[in-house]
């Protein structure tokens, strides 16, 4: 289980998004929080004089720098030619705003390819919704079902699959089935019949190396590992540190929790609270 910082999994921590999970003559409030978070170490761009360099916009003609403010959205056809579109017409062409998390169907578990999954969060019941929440969860869990959902974040429509799992809900955004690459069309060459003695290597060297669980801690990112010792060994003996007012790259956590835990108290304390 991932492990994050005690800061960002205290329950009383603010949602960042709120709204009901409806389907039927059923709603259920929940809030959403992120499930992963980013662990990787950046590096940040510095100038001849140590100062923190920004990204910005620019004429490759004549190379001076343009203002977000004097810029405009184009779309480059396939022919080359590029089509403007207005900030107004972006407005017209989003979705309502809605608090709903609208389940249109359930499906098999076994149905939704991981392949699809593009970011995890978590559910967490809202106000007086903790009995209608556990029930859910356990009957979604208990049929082995999904749902699949659609509701309305910072201005765009996401598809959703929500998901049941130890008594909590989760929802993973979907990608479309076109932004999915065929297997077909990455040019395989064709199926042919191998030799039974490479059978067998193949499966002796899976066996070898086979185990009945998996420990998801044991899943460490060790470049950022030896970056952070690389950065630490520099900094005690005072090599190539610059004195800049640069926030920190990557902010140490302090006392870390397992989510999934913090979320279970949460739920716990919530049923104590409505018996």
């Amino acid at each position: 289980m991932r492990k994050v910082s005690n800061e960002e999994t205290q329950p009383g921590v603010r949602p960042f998004w709120s709204g009901t999970i409806s389907f039927g003559l059923v709603s259920v409030p929940v809030n959403l929080f992120p499930a992963t978070r980013d662990s990787k170490v950046s590096l940040r761009m510095l100038g001849p004089d140590d100062q923190p360099l920004k990204r910005g916009f620019y004429s490759p003609e004549g190379g001076q720098e343009v203002e977000s403010s004097e810029t405009v959205r184009g779309f480059v056809t396939e022919k080359g030619k590029t089509i403007t579109v207005t900030e107004e017409e972006l407005e017209r062409l989003a979705p309502d705003k809605s608090r709903d998390i609208n389940l249109q169907l359930f499906v098999r578990r076994e149905e939704l390819s991981p392949l699809y999954f593009n970011k995890a969060y978590f559910l967490m019941p809202a106000d007086k919704s903790m009995k209608a929440y556990r029930l859910l969860a356990q009957t979604m869990e208990d049929s082995g079902r999904a749902g699949i959902a659609t509701f309305v974040m910072r201005g765009r429509e996401y598809l959703v699959a929500i998901l049941a799992e130890k008594g909590i809900l989760r929802a993973e955004t979907l990608r479309f089935s076109d932004e999915i690459r065929k297997p077909s069309t990455l040019g395989l060459p064709k199926k042919v019949k191998p030799s039974p003695a490479l059978v067998r290597k193949f499966e002796d060297a899976i066996a070898k190396n086979a185990k009945k669980t998996l420990d998801l801690s044991e899943m460490r990112d060790e470049y950022a590992e030896r970056m952070l010792k690389l950065i630490e060994k520099k900094g005690r003996q005072g090599k190539d540190v610059v004195e800049s007012e640069v926030p920190a790259s990557h902010p140490r956590p302090g006392k870390v929790v397992d989510l999934m835990e913090v979320l279970k108290q949460s739920l716990n304390q919530g049923r104590r609270s409505q018996s």
